[in-house]
């Protein structure tokens, strides 16, 4: 089986975990992924996350430590925007509100990967990589 979109994998094995209340979760290594997880840890989705590398292997996998308040997960919905098949760049006129500003937009910019707020302040656009809420 071929990997097509790597962070809509990751996406889908973060939900997956907060519903079935896991503790923590592996997923392939990415640089982009691992700039997210950043994104996410900073904002307060995440506990931590850590790369971690394969015993008689040479690649390494992220481990996820999910983050509950109360037991309920803190990640209510994270959606993929952007897609191989489909990319979506916006402006910094037009970079996209999550629920009236309780999430966050993770965007890809010239300046890296960084939230919706973070890049109006940057004054820059981008592509639209997930929404989190």
């Amino acid at each position: 089986m071929s990997v097509h979109d790597p962070i809509a994998d990751a996406l889908t094995v973060i939900r997956n975990g907060c519903r079935a209340k896991k503790e923590s979760v592996t997923i392939p290594f990415s640089t982009k992924m691992e700039n997210i997880l950043a994104i996410l840890k900073k904002e307060g989705y995440i506990n931590d996350f850590k790369k971690v590398e394969v015993k008689d292997k040479n690649f390494f996998r992220i481990e996820i430590d999910l983050k509950y308040y109360e037991g309920n997960s803190v990640i209510e919905g994270i959606q993929r925007v952007s897609t191989p098949g489909l990319r979506v760049y916006t402006s910094v006129d037009t970079i996209p509100q999550v629920k009236n500003g309780f999430g966050i937009s993770v965007i890809s910019t010239s300046k890296g990967v960084m939230t919706d707020k973070e890049a109006r302040k940057e004054k820059v656009g981008g592509e639209v990589l997930c929404y989190v809420w």
